[in-house]
């Protein structure tokens, strides 16, 4: 029976890239020469520090270009509200979402099983959804129905098999 799974992953490399492009481009840019501004990235999170609100943005704004420039999703950073830090500094928070949480899974099968596609299977696995069918080309058309019509989620379409 064919078979595929739906995950939702990022390339850390990229980010780790990205995020020093980042850095590099804060390091010569002169609006933010003087100031204590930085990146910080640990463990699947990334910690924005601006002068202002106004730096604090064009980090942000920086940050998604990067990201989108090596293949990342803005969709897989999820931002935090901008809190107040030392010196009258804002600082936000933005984490890494990686692989498919409980509820978005029941949320994705849910609207897989509101289609009623004959005999197409969902189940949760983990941090990944895997989706089952008779047919190939009825498991392509849950693929198409899912990239119309999921769009708070960065998917991937994995593991296709006959």
């Amino acid at each position: 029976m064919p078979s595929f799974d739906i995950v939702s992953e990022v390339d850390f490399h990229e980010v780790d890239n990205a995020i020093s492009q980042v850095r590099k481009e804060v390091d010569t840019r002169y609006d933010f020469r003087g100031g204590k501004n930085e990146l910080k990235y640990e463990d699947q999170v990334i910690t924005l520090i601006g002068d202002d609100n106004m730096k604090l943005d064009a980090l942000k704004q920086m940050l998604n270009q990067k990201m989108a420039k090596r293949g990342i999703s803005i969709k897989s950073l999820d931002y935090k509200e901008v809190e107040d830090a030392a010196g009258n500094q804002k600082k936000q928070v933005v984490k890494i979402k990686q692989g498919i949480s409980k509820e978005d899974g029941k949320s994705l099968v849910k609207l897989i099983k509101a289609q009623n596609m004959k005999k197409i299977q969902a189940s949760i696995q983990e941090d990944q959804v895997r989706i089952t069918g008779p047919k190939r080309d009825d498991l392509q058309s849950v693929i198409e129905f899912l990239k119309g019509n999921v769009t708070d989620l960065e998917l991937q379409f994995t593991n296709f098999r006959d």
